[in-house]
């Protein structure tokens, strides 16, 4: 088993360290983590919540209002569902040494990038090539 890194709390990934050392792994795997722990809060909260209103509203708009509520709020749980599918992939790159590298080209993904979407599997490039690879299907 591999022994846990010491990850200084104010630390934050450099281009001038090697790409996905043992700090930076260490720092996307608990960035994932608590991004994860927050989205399946966040889901406790909304069976909770959507256990406590299941009662009988007698006026019509109310009751329309309510379910619209919670139609809108399903959704974004089966997007946090989907979103905790993904960081769960990325947790496992990370465990097989291929997280942050670009699943089409094999180049590193920017730290800059995968700071702000840390689920990312294309670098920059790949992936606007994809989107109006995308796009230009859709329109067809």
């Amino acid at each position: 088993m591999k022994q846990e890194t010491f990850l200084p709390d104010d630390y934050r990934p450099a281009e001038d360290e090697p790409f996905m050392n043992d700090l930076q792994t260490e720092y996307f795997r608990r960035k994932l983590l608590a991004w994860k722990a927050d989205l399946l809060d966040e889901s406790r909260d909304t069976i909770e919540g959507l256990k406590d209103q299941t009662r009988s509203i007698p006026d019509i708009a109310d009751r329309a209002s309510e379910e619209t509520d919670r139609a809108l709020e399903l959704r974004t749980r089966d997007r946090s569902r989907k979103l905790v599918a993904k960081i769960d992939a990325a947790l496992r790159r990370i465990h097989e040494g291929e997280y942050g590298y670009c699943e089409d080209t094999g180049e590193p993904i920017s730290l800059k990038r995968l700071d702000a979407r840390p689920i990312a599997t294309l670098s920059l490039e790949a992936q606007e090539r994809h989107e109006r690879r995308e796009r230009v299907h859709r329109d067809d």
